[in-house]
């Protein structure tokens, strides 16, 4: 979970054997920068205690990016809400349901 200059917070979904780039997404999100969230401010805002933040069932809804290289996989796994819990979804699917945009960063 991610949050930018002006502490709104954002989601990136990115594949496990990667990172955010900070300034790719800052650019893609459309603000000046964004910085890892706190944790409190995550717990609080998603209702997910960290390690197993969902992007799905969240008390708010973030904006969220996923990372294009989803779009090449059929399913792709993502927290459920629990540490060490995951869903299998098609990331088209998670995509329409998070109203998430699909960019590189």
């Amino acid at each position: 979970m991610l949050e930018d200059a002006d502490h709104q917070l954002l989601v990136a979904i990115v594949p496990v054997s990667q990172q955010v780039n900070l300034k790719m997404l800052a650019k893609v999100a459309k603000v000046k920068k964004v910085q890892m969230a706190p944790q409190q401010k995550v717990e609080n805002t998603t209702g997910y205690i960290l390690g197993g933040v969902s992007p799905l069932g969240q008390k708010k809804r973030l904006n969220t990016y996923v990372h294009q290289s989803a779009d090449s996989f059929d399913v792709m796994y993502v927290s459920a809400g629990k540490r060490g819990l995951e869903i299998a979804l098609a990331p088209k699917d998670l995509c329409s349901l998070l109203n998430a945009k699909l960019a590189d960063f």
